[in-house]
């Protein structure tokens, strides 16, 4: 198993939706290399393309790797599969998210088979995507490194609440391992509920749309002001 530091303070996911002018390798790359200059910790990134830009631009950073990929049998998104596993932590990222809810993944795989596998063909330390206590726990007992908040909210069965997730942190931290990192990520959006996040347990906050996410955060403005 890889050498993986300990998450500490803020992770900035650096994306860009479909279609952006931003959603350029090169452009990804100064914004992971602006954030990592101003004090973050690490980047969370998307696609193997723009986790290779960025190491090769930042050799240093911590990079948390994803390849989000859409299948007609299943929900899952985020890493699905083998071939993304593989592809992401080939790129460069240091540890690969990738959905650890209880939904059923593209063509029936297994998550406890996917996790084995990583940890044993490649020596990968993976941070599982979340959302609940029960799938956090099971993610950190078969092997995940990391249990983060992201996917509360966004699944069908946590599809009426409202990230961030505070009421996930507090049970997530007592009964996590010891040694297993938690990360709040999902609806992090000002200095202080990033500091909320980690006076209830969280290791590290994961902030995205309120610092990178220019589309969302135009297209909110424009529309607040008629």
């Amino acid at each position: 198993m890889a050498q993986l530091p300990s998450p500490t303070g803020l992770i900035v996911s650096v994306q860009a939706p479909e279609g952006s002018p931003l959603r350029d390798p090169e452009v990804i790359a100064a914004m992971a290399e602006a954030s990592l200059r101003c004090g973050a910790s690490g980047v969370r990134l998307e696609s193997p393309e723009h986790i290779g830009a960025v190491r090769r631009r930042c050799p240093g950073a911590l990079i948390v790797g994803l390849w989000k990929r859409t299948y007609t049998d299943s929900p899952v998104y985020i890493t699905p599969g083998w071939e993304e596993i593989r592809a992401v932590w080939a790129a460069g990222a240091d540890v690969v998210a990738l959905d650890a809810t209880e939904r059923r993944r593209p063509g029936g795989a297994e998550l406890a088979g996917l996790i084995g596998r990583a940890r044993a063909e490649l020596g990968a330390p993976l941070m599982a995507d979340v959302d609940s206590v029960a799938n956090g726990l099971r993610a950190a007992e078969l092997g995940c490194s990391w249990v983060g908040t992201t996917l509360f909210g966004y699944t069908e069965a946590t599809a009426g609440s409202r990230p961030p997730a505070w009421d996930l942190l507090g049970p997530l931290r007592e009964q996590l391992p010891a040694g297993t990192a938690l990360i709040c990520e999902g609806g992090i959006a000002s200095p202080e509920q990033a500091a909320r996040a980690l006076d209830l347990g969280a290791d590290a906050v994961v902030v995205g749309t309120a610092i990178t996410g220019v589309d969302l955060q135009v297209a909110a403005y424009v529309k607040a002001l008629g």
